[in-house]
């Protein structure tokens, strides 16, 4: 199967989840932004399909920095006339948006670890700042509902074998320049529970573990993203740390699935964690699934893990327990082996 096929199947997955309450969306405008990132193209995607395939009236207005690049990543939805609207600003500077707006995802961030080491100013000021903007664009629209895209980093350190829940968040020091982004996370969900609460936004969050799937952008600095490069190179795969970090993954239709049944069933001032459990292992178990996958090997050559802005060794086995307790679940299948396999034939086109 040709990469767009994978796509256009993914996107009938995510249109065909039965727990998705697709007529609360009817009519609505949805602002979303990090809409040219991984997940923020899938979700804004998926949304396209289930407005032609269901006829909800859907308007969504992406916020984005780069309005010729964002035209591009979309051009085939652009070119179908769906309604699909372009506003170039950033979440720091926020652009006006005129109109009614029914519902916000907030999916804008920093993502690269470097990035958290080298300019922790601009991590926390796009996470803080920007979710300030969002938040009080909410309160101004009177939004239905509100979502914060937050992340499985505000857990901390778990201990091995630990099952993490959501009450359990982590302890960090500032003097810790990578910390820039879990502790700015924090505060952006503590904004949110407090515009919940002062000011009635009905704002919810969703902590998603590590997600890829087609869609992916191949210059991804991530550590998926680099195993596919080595899985469709035949390159052996070179680890520089002993990859013992433990954790679950999630393919991008289910992040889809999972950020929209929170959006439309969730419970105002709560977090939800998002993952497929089935997925849990240890980098270097991964590593090792791809190498054999691909016929390639897996080397090592260990580097100074904090220097190179990589986080301590994690063991963060979410659970998910009340994101299921809405109806969510991973669909389709797929497993590890297959989300590489899929993003694989994806970026071959």
């Amino acid at each position: 199967m040709q990469g767009r096929d994978i796509f256009k199947q993914d996107l009938k997955e995510v249109v065909s989840a039965a727990f998705i309450p697709w007529r609360d969306l009817r009519n609505a405008t949805v602002l979303i932004t990090g809409i040219t990132g991984l997940i923020g193209y899938t979700l804004a995607a998926s949304l396209l399909e289930a407005d032609r395939e269901k006829g909800l009236h859907l308007k969504i207005i992406g916020v984005v920095r780069d309005k010729g690049r964002a035209e591009e990543r979309f051009r085939e939805f652009m070119a179908d006339g769906q309604a699909l609207v372009f506003v170039q600003g950033s979440v720091e500077e926020f652009p006006a948006v005129d109109g009614k707006i029914d519902f916000i995802i907030h999916g804008a961030a920093q993502t690269g670890s470097r990035e958290f080491v080298s300019r922790p100013v601009e991590t926390m000021e796009t996470a803080v700042r920007g979710t300030g903007n969002l938040l009080e664009l909410a309160r101004e629209k009177r939004v239905k509902g509100f979502l914060y895209l937050s992340s499985m980093e505000v857990y901390g350190y778990p201990e091995k074998g630990h099952k993490v829940t959501e009450n359990e968040i982590g302890s960090f020091s500032p003097s810790v320049l990578r910390n820039s982004y879990p502790i700015s996370k924090i505060t952006c969900e503590a904004m949110c529970c407090a515009y919940a609460a002062e000011y009635g936004v009905p704002a919810k969050i969703i902590r998603l573990t590590q997600t890829f799937g087609a869609g992916v952008n191949d210059k991804d600095k991530r550590i998926f993203a680099y195993f596919l490069r080595c899985m469709r190179e035949k390159t052996d795969i070179v680890l520089k740390t002993k990859g013992e970090t433990e954790r679950s993954y999630l393919y991008t239709t289910d992040a889809a699935t999972a950020i929209l049944t929170v959006l439309l069933n969730g419970e105002i001032g709560k977090a939800y964690n998002a993952a497929n459990e089935e997925t849990y292992c240890s980098i270097a178990k991964m590593a090792d699934l791809v190498a054999a996958e691909a016929g390639i090997k897996v080397k090592y050559e260990l580097q100074d893990e904090e220097a190179n802005g990589y986080p301590e060794t994690l063991y963060m086995d979410l659970d998910t327990g009340e994101l299921q307790k809405l109806g969510w679940h991973p669909g389709g299948g797929i497993g590890l082996a297959q989300m590489y396999h899929r993003t694989s034939a994806w970026m071959g086109g």
